[in-house]
């Protein structure tokens, strides 16, 4: 077990390595809208008759080939309530050739069914190693033993098997008690995911009057090499205006 965490300890290690690369967001500022920072994180305000509308990076930039997720703010300034709905958000490249390919946006329901899936694949990989863990403290209580003895008719090798019920007793309470932890932590980090997409990504909501309505938007990875620049527009319908919001994602940061 110890040789599998050692494993496990330098793939993550690696890993974190190799994917520590972050690519920069840019905004360009349109008209009715204006810059902002907030703890060194840049952000566009949107504003029109009837609605503000805030977009910001939901980190210090963007995981290098992953899926850019921004913190989507709305209120409504009008007298009546207006829906903010996941599919009146759209997101489309601009690529060098001028033409415009869309990107799609992970709606809510697809985020927790993918991490429904990683949960049950750390179930499986769990359920293994637990496995693996008690068939090992099975054995704990076998042991051999080898030695000499001297008789009147000379030297004689011997070789034998023992069994230690205490030793058993004792690897089992500790493989049992590993188990339950393991499968205990692997519970509990599920559950905290599954809260945390809960309370932070943005779902259809009414916005009433007055009203600040926010939360995270996570969207396809768009098109292009890894540190390369990679422009695109989020557009926020709300209420029948139009937010539209030009990013420009690129430059690698090394961490």
């Amino acid at each position: 077990m110890r040789s599998l965490g050692k494993i496990v300890s330098v793939s993550l290690a690696i890993c974190v390595a190799g994917c520590n690369t972050t690519e920069s967001v840019q905004f360009n500022v349109l008209g009715n809208q204006s810059a902002i920072v907030r703890d060194g994180v840049p952000g566009i305000v949107s504003r029109k008759s009837r609605s503000i509308v805030l977009v910001s990076p939901a980190g210090r930039g963007m995981r290098s080939g992953g899926r850019p997720v921004f913190v989507v703010a709305a209120t409504n300034l009008s007298r009546s309530p207006i829906d903010l709905r996941i599919s009146d958000i759209t997101v489309s490249q601009q690529t060098p050739n001028g033409a415009s390919i869309p990107i799609a946006v992970i709606p809510y329901e697809q985020l927790v069914s993918e991490e429904r899936t990683r949960q049950v694949v750390r179930a499986i990989l769990v359920g293994a190693a637990a496995g693996a863990n008690s068939y090992s403290a099975s054995r704990a209580g076998y042991g051999s033993a080898s030695g000499t003895v001297y008789t009147p008719n000379g030297a004689a090798t011997f070789n034998t098997t023992y069994y230690s019920p205490t030793a058993a007793a004792i690897a089992q309470s500790n493989s049992n008690a590993q188990n339950e932890a393991m499968i205990a932590n692997t519970i509990e980090a599920g559950q905290r995911n599954l809260a945390g997409l809960q309370n932070i990504v943005l779902k259809d909501n009414t916005i009433m009057p007055g009203e600040w309505i926010g939360g995270e938007v996570y969207i396809a990875p768009p098109a292009g090499e890894i540190g390369q620049p990679k422009s695109y527009t989020i557009s926020i319908n709300l209420g029948g205006e139009i937010h539209s919001v030009e990013v420009t994602q690129g430059q690698i940061k090394n961490r």
